[in-house]
């Protein structure tokens, strides 16, 4: 997994409009990039509705909200339409990008195992580079983990 103090891997990724996003799009920023396992699931849709409640206070951080799945454009459209995100969602099909970081990992689910993403965030500086890592969080207190850091 990227650590804190590496530069964040580059990428292009499709928006939920299917449009190219690129992290260096926010150079001069910081970045919450938030990978997480499924759109429209319970604990997704907490973690997500936590972080838009929060936008304007992660706003006056200079933060900007990038979350990450292995969903389709489509599906991206439908969750964040149906919850009124606010923030842009990345599709990752070919989990290229949370191979790169690190997130995609063998999980344990009810005795299977499989690969998916293990839900983790990276903040990420003005000059992407990775300032802190968050992997330690329950879903409906993600916005406050990151803005306790933040406001620390």
């Amino acid at each position: 997994m990227i650590q804190e103090t590496q530069t964040a891997p580059a990428f292009t990724l499709l928006n939920q409009d299917s449009e190219s996003v690129s992290l260096s799009d926010f150079a001069g920023k910081k970045v919450l990039v938030y990978f997480y396992p499924k759109a429209s699931t319970p604990g997704c849709t907490v973690q997500a509705n936590g972080l838009n409640d929060s936008l304007e206070a992660l706003s006056e951080h200079n933060v900007e909200v990038l979350g990450i799945s292995i969903d389709a454009p489509k599906r991206l459209i439908n969750f964040k339409t149906k919850q009124n995100l606010a923030f842009t969602l990345l599709s990752d099909e070919d989990h290229k990008v949370c191979e790169a970081f690190g997130v995609w990992q063998l999980k344990k689910f009810m005795g299977k195992e499989y690969m998916g993403i293990v839900r983790t965030s990276f903040l990420i500086d003005e000059h992407g580079v990775v300032s802190k890592v968050f992997d330690k969080f329950k879903t409906k207190d993600h916005h406050e983990v990151v803005l306790n850091y933040l406001n620390s």
